[in-house]
């Protein structure tokens, strides 16, 4: 396996390991022992494009969804959760798409309320979420409903979960209108993109030897630093004449994993 790129390996696993269930490595270099599907559908979730093959993960990660999901079908206009991706069966390097999600304790969540939870197979391929952004990120939209900022509180408040990235303008208007508990807002980071879904990643789960977490948010609700985020969208800096090119992205090797990821791919 040694000078394979590993999205082509990982890729072509259609079914997890037979392992028990542990993350090994970080969450854009790592991969998942015995990963669990999620349900197509649930009482409170679907998982949408099915063709992917993206809807596997650690069993925290799965509890994590059927627990917010239900949650979340409790605000007028939800019924639940549409569920993007989460990872591969076995995690690992995707063939297209995140960096991140390698160990199944990363998942995207629409920003799209969920009006029915019986959508076929077709429909999940050909229907789309929403983008909540305006002003290239800076403000949120005319789409974005006090139940969005219920249910990314509700998401956040779980103890399971290590930060949760959003565009800036919606951190900075949850910022603005809770009027309660602010501890949540810690884990609500800002980062590019993430309009259309907001991304949820948990914590190495308790006694993970080999899961590698990502480091505690700063102090403090985060709000400034949103802030500053915003500013930037609005009134970006001057491009910097003496940084350096920026390298391109070399594609992850076999040798750049966990030692343990062949073991996850070999298994049956």
């Amino acid at each position: 396996m040694q000078g394979v790129e590993a999205k082509k390996l990982f890729g072509t696993k259609e079914k997890a390991s037979t392992q028990s269930p542990v993350p090994y490595g970080s969450y854009s270099k790592g991969c998942v022992a015995g990963g669990v599907q999620l349900a197509e559908t649930g009482p409170t979730w679907q998982a949408m494009r099915l063709s992917r093959n993206r809807n596997w993960g650690h069993p925290e990660a799965i509890d994590y969804i059927k627990d917010v999901s239900a949650i979340a079908a409790q605000q007028p206009g939800w019924e639940g959760l549409y569920i993007g991706d989460i990872s591969q069966p076995r995690g690992g390097p995707m063939l297209s798409g995140h960096r991140s999600h390698q160990l199944g304790l990363d998942i995207d969540i629409w920003m799209l309320p969920p009006k029915r939870l019986d959508l076929s197979a077709q429909e999940r391929e050909n229907l789309s979420s929403i983008s909540l952004r305006r002003a290239g990120g800076a403000y949120v939209n005319d789409s974005w409903t006090y139940q969005h900022h219920e249910v990314l509180k509700a998401a956040a408040s779980d103890p399971r979960v290590a930060r949760i990235f959003v565009f800036p303008g919606a951190k900075v208007k949850m910022c603005n209108d809770e009027k309660g508990d602010r501890k949540w807002l810690r884990k609500i980071r800002p980062w590019w993109g993430h309009h259309y879904h907001f991304h949820v990643r948990l914590n190495c789960p308790k006694g993970a030897r080999g899961c590698i977490d990502q480091n505690i948010p700063p102090a403090g609700d985060g709000c400034s630093d949103a802030e500053q985020w915003v500013q930037n969208i609005l009134f970006p800096p001057p491009p910097d004449p003496n940084a350096a090119p920026p390298k391109p992205r070399r594609e992850l090797q076999m040798t750049d994993l966990p030692s343990q990821c062949v073991t996850v791919l070999q298994s049956q």
